[in-house]
């Protein structure tokens, strides 16, 4: 079984082996009162920034925990294309699933949206800690599925604002049922793609004829209509298998 795997803000370096850490309090109880580990227990740390560090739980007692640095992997394990999830703001679960699962497929960032249709962001602190939470929500899914590198969950913009400001060297594309085009008539992007999805009940007609005059390509994905936290999902497995790491 594979050592639990824990997200720690800490300065960490491989030069550090060997040496004993004090690990931060969320870790720690997490480590003790949720998974109950005990001491000579292994567990792998990761900052973030890239590579893991193997540990062994060294100490606790009920004001925390410290480990043991055991060595340094500099295992990477992103996709070699860089998607950024442009996702329209969906309802509270719908919203935690799609940026858990995106982590899990590759995502390198995820950008939310507000549109005609999405559900509405709460002004000021409210909204500041909905964007917090989905944060926390992709270093869960990391310590899940093993990456090293957490992709950032950008501030929510309006779509027209992210339309005039986004990188027009990356390819883009929209899931729209009345679209012709699919994923695999298009070219393969040359190193990064945003991929646009729209919240339940899909973009307004007007949102996509703006999407399509800032560059970005309408595709239809399949026959069926796909949920908000489906469709993203989906056509980043999709374009994964056609252009990424899971072919």
């Amino acid at each position: 079984m594979a050592a639990p795997r824990f997200f720690v803000e800490l300065d960490l370096a491989p030069a550090l082996a060997g040496q004993t850490i004090v690990l931060p309090t969320a870790a720690a109880h997490h480590a003790t009162r949720v998974l109950r580990l005990a001491v000579g227990d292994a567990r792998t740390l990761f900052t973030g920034r890239g590579g893991e560090y193997a540990a062994t739980l060294a100490h606790v007692d009920k004001r925390g925990a410290s480990v043991r640095l055991d060595g340094f992997d500099a295992a990477e394990r992103e996709a070699p294309l860089a998607v950024t999830l442009v996702q329209g703001i969906a309802a509270a679960d719908a919203m935690d699933y799609a940026v858990r699962k995106a982590v899990e497929l590759g995502v390198a960032a995820l950008q939310p949206v507000t549109t005609a249709r999405s559900v509405p962001l709460p002004a000021g602190e409210r909204g500041e800690r909905r964007a917090a939470h989905w944060q926390q929500v992709a270093i869960a899914a990391c310590e899940q599925c093993g990456r090293n590198r957490v992709p950032p969950v950008h501030k929510p913009l309006p779509l027209r604002d992210w339309l005039a400001a986004r990188d027009r060297a990356a390819a883009a594309v929209l899931l729209s049922p009345a679209a012709t085009a699919t994923l695999a008539t298009l070219p393969p992007p040359q190193a990064a793609l945003d991929l646009v999805v729209g919240p339940e009940g899909g973009l307004a007609p007007d949102e996509v004829a703006a999407a399509e005059r800032a560059g970005v390509v309408a595709v239809r994905f399949g026959p069926r209509v796909l949920r908000t936290e489906t469709a993203g999902v989906a056509a980043l497995a999709a374009v994964q298998a056609l252009w990424g790491d899971l072919r």
